[in-house]
């Protein structure tokens, strides 16, 4: 028992996981995967998701010992290298955010950049997408969720996807962040390394009972959306889609 258990009587260890109160801030983990927004009064507004990544530092130091390797051995430089992933020099990683959603009329659809499926805020499926970052702004990408139709909701799935390009998930640290209307944000880190990885379902949103809980996922896939519809049970046609030049 730490210290500061007898200062506050009453009051449990798992009251100081929810997050930090410095940062208020909930960080989901596989420790602690799911969060009600409900009992955080936060089940109404718009619920603000946004997704940002930047590329791995430790890519970036790797180049630099790489460039010392060289000098130390010139004849190294002469051999071609091995290409095990993009660095942000070489090519800006495309992370995009997406959301399948289920109504409680059972209708079912995907929100993304993708095909140009950007959905409605004030009418059904009550999911919008703010636009398309290709090349990883601080801003990154935003999906807005109005909570006042919440029962008209039944569950929600976010993911992120990179767009036609060699899979780099383990050469970028992606963040999802909730901002509910009320209280702490929510975050829910991409660190798992998956290099073959083109997909990841990252959280889960579900209207059980009036009670939306949110629910850390963090699932890789080696496919696209086809697939996490298949491992979620979606049941969508998928086709090949395209983006509109930047």
């Amino acid at each position: 028992m730490a210290f500061w258990d007898n200062l506050f009587p009453g009051r449990t260890a798992s009251q100081f996981d929810s997050g930090s109160a410095a940062s208020n801030t909930i960080d989901l983990t596989k420790r602690r995967p799911s969060v009600s927004l409900t009992k955080q009064g936060a089940a109404t507004g718009n619920l603000r998701v946004n997704l940002s990544w930047r590329m791995r530092t430790s890519d970036l130091e790797g180049r630099s010992r790489q460039s010392g390797r060289l000098l130390r051995n010139p004849s190294q430089f002469f051999k071609p290298e091995v290409v095990q992933a993009h660095t942000q020099g070489m090519v800006n990683v495309d992370l995009d955010l997406g959301c399948l959603y289920e109504l409680a009329d059972g209708s079912k659809g995907v929100v993304q950049p993708l095909g140009g499926f950007f959905g409605d805020l004030n009418g059904a499926p009550y999911v919008k997408l703010s636009g398309d970052d290709r090349f990883g702004g601080s801003s990154g990408e935003t999906i807005f969720v109005n909570l006042d139709h919440k029962d008209e909701i039944k569950r929600l799935l976010f993911f992120v996807y990179i767009y036609d390009q060699t899979p780099a998930f383990d050469r970028t640290h992606a963040k999802i962040t909730l901002y509910p209307s009320n209280g702490p944000r929510i975050e829910i880190d991409l660190d798992e390394r998956a290099p073959q990885a083109r997909s990841c379902a990252v959280f889960s949103v579900e209207n059980a009972k009036g009670e939306l809980t949110v629910r850390r996922e963090v699932r890789f896939v080696y496919g696209f959306q086809a697939e996490l519809d298949r491992l979620y049970g979606w049941g969508l046609q998928w086709g090949r889609g395209y983006k509109t030049k930047a």
